[in-house]
């Protein structure tokens, strides 16, 4: 019954150790913002991830504008975001994904993350945007 199932929006506040997550489904917009390091990634990050493949299996047909503001990321949170590109990635079959990698424009270390990105999921329109500091 596709259609019928609303997704939730979820927004989480920033820590001090895991990003802001605005999940805006209900605007097909998606957005993680801060630093991310958790203890534990897996846990963290474990319940957005589901909520997440749970709106890309639903939705078709839509431009989802994607916006990643993260100051600093350890290597556990590297591996989740590679999941949730991949997500994307596959869910670009069906819709359009705009990804807006912001960063601050001293910080050739996550510039270089995001075009990595680029270069590994190929079918998301990569937008780089720096910010001044």
């Amino acid at each position: 019954m596709l259609g019928v199932f609303k997704m939730q929006n979820l927004k989480l506040e920033a820590t001090s150790t895991s990003p802001e997550v605005d999940f805006q489904f209900s605007e097909h917009r998606l957005a993680l913002r801060g630093e991310s390091y958790p203890e534990n990634a897996a846990a963290f990050f474990g319940p957005i991830v589901e909520a997440l493949n749970g709106y890309l299996e639903q939705t078709q047909n839509q431009v989802i504008e994607v916006i990643i503001e993260l100051t600093y990321f350890n290597s556990s949170s590297t591996k989740v975001l590679f999941n949730v590109f991949n997500m994307l990635n596959f869910a670009a079959a069906s819709n359009t994904i705009n990804l807006h990698w912001r960063y601050d424009e001293d910080d050739d270390t996550i510039l270089e993350f995001g075009d990595d990105l680029h270069e590994d999921f190929p079918d998301i329109n990569y937008i780089p945007e720096s910010f001044a500091s």
